[in-house]
């Protein structure tokens, strides 16, 4: 989407600053004195993550403590410069990128992205849980430069290139394997800086936990998916299906509700579907009982979907 060619470039700049608010996790844009302010955004979701392709004039973005509340959904953010750029802060901590350069940061904490000029970037947000760092280790990783430039990052660059190139045609292939695929990169390229254990039989475990957390996400619109479906898909018993969400801090039921209700609160809030109805939001993702679908919303936001939805987000 991009920002209309019409309007003030303080209007365009306002078009801007909700664009990208609603299409990521919760931030301020900041404008900088850009005498003719210009913004594009296109993105493309294979499975559970999103793959975005940011362009626009010099400004900055916030995403401090006000925007960060107990009932987001935990995400961890990749950025690779493509043009331009932007100093990244986060945890202390600062990075410059300049093209080619990549770098980490987690949502659940405060970072700041300036950019000086006319920049491109891709951004790459998924789940916490699906890169399968250890605290310490993504702790460690956020905010400073990944080297790409020996091991695995030839590769990896290129690619992340390519996703750049075809981000609006990404959702056409099998979005399955390929959301498999750039985690995989993204694990393997970040495993040295994120000290991730080495052990064989863990790692195998870790990689079922993060297939499942995956088949599931991809899932969400099924309002049928239950632990049966799950396990069998996997080749486990229900038994240990409960064990493996359990060491993630999760209940099967309890991870899909918390999902499909983020999923729902971010549609309600994005002006680009405001011509769909509360009810088709909640079908969308698994609620095809309207009244069940507002109940259960509101015992987790307060509010109901419809109220939300009239309602801006609290910050």
């Amino acid at each position: 989407m991009t920002t209309p060619p019409d309007g003030t470039p303080a209007e365009r700049f306002d078009f801007w600053r909700t664009l990208i608010g609603n299409s990521f996790v919760p931030l301020e844009a900041v404008p900088r004195e850009t005498p003719d302010f210009r913004g594009r955004l296109r993105s493309a979701r294979l499975g559970p993550v999103q793959v975005s392709v940011v362009e626009a004039n010099a400004h900055g973005v916030a995403h401090t403590r006000r925007h960060i509340a107990p009932d987001l959904p935990d995400f961890v953010k990749v950025s690779l410069q493509l043009s331009g750029q932007c100093v990244l802060a986060q945890n202390d901590r600062q990075v410059l990128l300049q093209p080619g350069g990549l770098a980490l940061y987690d949502t659940r904490f405060p970072y700041t992205l300036e950019f000086q000029d006319t920049y491109r970037q891709l951004v790459l947000m998924l789940p916490r849980a699906l890169l399968r760092l250890p605290e310490q280790g993504l702790e460690r990783v956020t905010a400073v430069p990944v080297p790409c430039q020996t091991g695995i990052g030839p590769v990896v660059l290129p690619f992340l290139g390519g996703l750049a190139q075809q981000v609006e045609e990404l959702e056409c292939v099998a979005a399955p394997r390929f959301a498999d695929t750039v985690v995989d990169l993204l694990q393997t390229l970040l495993a040295p800086y994120g000290e991730v254990p080495r052990d064989v039989r863990e790692e195998g475990r870790d990689a079922l936990t993060r297939r499942i957390l995956m088949y599931m996400e991809q899932r969400l619109p099924d309002p049928h998916l239950g632990p049966d479906e799950i396990a069998a898909a996997h080749h486990i018993s229900r038994r240990y299906l409960y064990k493996l969400l359990a060491e993630q801090g999760h209940t099967v039921s309890g991870w899909i509700r918390e999902r499909r209700l983020a999923q729902c609160r971010r549609d309600l809030a994005d002006p680009a579907l405001a011509h769909l109805a509360v009810a088709a939001i909640g079908g969308r993702w698994g609620y095809p009982d309207p009244a069940y679908f507002s109940h259960a919303f509101k015992s987790v936001y307060g509010v109901s979907p419809r109220e939300a939805r009239m309602t801006p987000q609290r910050p």
